[in-house]
């Protein structure tokens, strides 16, 4: 049965100017509300049939005023988002006119809603769980193909079953060993629990274990591949960063230093989300505003995943690319010796001897040569070359591989309680803390204050 809120509102839409903009309305009194702000004729809005969409206007229920000509479309519960009643105004996309609706139907019973409350509703009233309401955010904020394949997956509720299935496993086992402890029929009773326990933790253990195998993947779908473009100065990094986003966004000169900031955008690579980091030239500088540049530089450097070093093969090696090689060191890295289309002055037998030669990418960004190995080559050293089975699951949520971590040690406790002798109904509150940690993954098991942190990095819409 859905719990009774009050009536709640707020627009729908990117902030600007677009084709329309949507308020949406959510609550019992969603049609009443809409009634009192909506005219065309005799016509009322809750007399008409559910998921219907009806032509008028918008108007001041104290002086009349039309404030716009709109459209408006009416869901009737359980059948909605919420699973309340919702009416969605669609007005005219500019930031008075939208407004203005918004305030009116604030002004006639609506109050405004909070971020991701009528996602919180949704959760709330029983249409979706919790990893299915992060999904939401994760659709909205996805970069590639891919990333937005994977959010669908988890909104369909593949995580959700499994992670279901997971507890139904455990909760039988759970019950198995009550029948045992209070029903024995055998001496050996209590070999026979503990054997069960250690199975059926070992089993489950390397389903959550299996299931985290796909974090890391699953991690770069979601947030992104932070991949820094390292070198010194003039060697190409932004001319590269240009190549992969396919627009001109950072200044390109012959002078040397002309990148001051880091930089940074998104692209998609095969599949795989790079978020492009384009650094200053990092090399010794007395400009204070280059020195602060190059300093960013090499915290980007720190903190990347992935780190392009870009070196000019026209010219022979020299000290700071030798530091540079250093610095990288240890580091996911891919060598790009750019300028192919000039002459080679650079040893490459030298070279050879620093690095893995299998790290190397020959390009021109003039000519786009090798962009299509550089490419390859990302894609080989995160995902071997494929991005995962089409209808994998993946887990990318911080929160979610987290609880699975502490699910697998409770497992490991059960194990251990066992091989030591502990006592059987000791043993189960660790099989239990297992239960409850996927569930929490769910919802199913969660504390309120997490629910409203959660849904508090919603938008204001959603």
């Amino acid at each position: 049965m859905a719990i009774e809120f009050d009536t709640i509102a707020a627009i729908s839409t990117p902030p600007g100017e677009g084709g329309i903009g949507i308020i949406r309305i959510s609550g019992d009194e969603a049609l009443d509300i809409a009634d009192r702000v909506y005219q065309l004729g005799s016509k009322k809005l809750a007399e008409q049939p559910t998921h219907t969409l009806h032509y008028g206007r918008v108007v001041n229920p104290k002086t009349a005023e039309p404030i716009d000509e709109v459209m408006v479309s009416i869901m009737r519960a359980p059948k909605t988002y919420t699973r309340e009643d919702v009416v969605e105004i669609n007005t005219h996309g500019g930031i008075v006119s939208v407004n203005k609706v918004l305030e009116t139907v604030l002004q006639n019973g609506a109050r405004l809603a909070e971020p991701g409350e009528f996602t919180k509703r949704a959760f709330l009233n029983g249409r979706i769980d919790l990893s299915q309401a992060e999904a939401v955010m994760d659709v909205i904020r996805a970069k590639t193909d891919k990333a937005m394949h994977m959010a669908v997956t988890q909104l369909d509720g593949n995580l959700s079953r499994l992670i279901r299935n997971l507890r139904q496993e455990i909760l039988n086992t759970l019950a198995q060993v009550e029948v045992n402890i209070d029903y024995p029929e055998y001496d050996d009773v209590e070999e026979m629990t503990s054997r069960l326990l250690v199975e059926k933790a070992a089993q489950v253990k390397a389903q959550v274990e299996s299931l985290l195998e796909t974090a890391s993947q699953g991690k770069i779908l979601r947030e992104g591949l932070a991949t820094a473009i390292i070198g010194r100065p003039n060697v190409g990094k932004s001319s590269l960063l240009n190549v992969l986003l396919k627009e001109e966004k950072a200044i390109v000169t012959e002078i040397a230093g002309t990148t001051r900031d880091v930089i940074e955008e998104y692209v998609s690579v095969k599949g795989v989300p790079l978020r492009l980091i384009d650094t200053a030239g990092i090399r010794e500088t007395e400009d204070i505003v280059e020195r602060i540049g190059v300093e960013r530089s090499r915290k980007a450097l720190g903190e990347a995943d992935l780190i392009l070093l870009v070196f000019n093969q026209s010219e022979p090696l020299t000290d700071e690319d030798k530091l540079l090689l250093e610095a990288t060191e240890g580091h996911n890295r891919i060598i790009i010796l750019n300028k192919m289309d000039l002459k080679n002055q650079l040893d490459l037998n030298e070279l050879k001897t620093l690095v893995d030669p299998e790290s190397i990418v020959y390009t021109s960004i003039v000519t786009q040569a090798g962009l299509t190995e550089l490419e390859g080559k990302i894609a080989d050293l995160f995902f071997a070359g494929q991005t995962g089975e089409k209808d994998a699951t993946y887990v990318s949520n911080i929160r979610h591989i987290a609880l699975l971590n502490e699910t697998i040690e409770a497992f490991d406790d059960v194990i251990d309680g066992i091989e030591t002798g502990m006592p059987v109904d000791l043993v189960q509150i660790d099989m239990t803390r297992a239960w409850d940690l996927l569930g929490e993954i769910t919802g199913d098991s969660v504390q309120d204050e997490l629910i409203t942190q959660l849904f508090s990095q919603f938008c204001l819409g959603k």
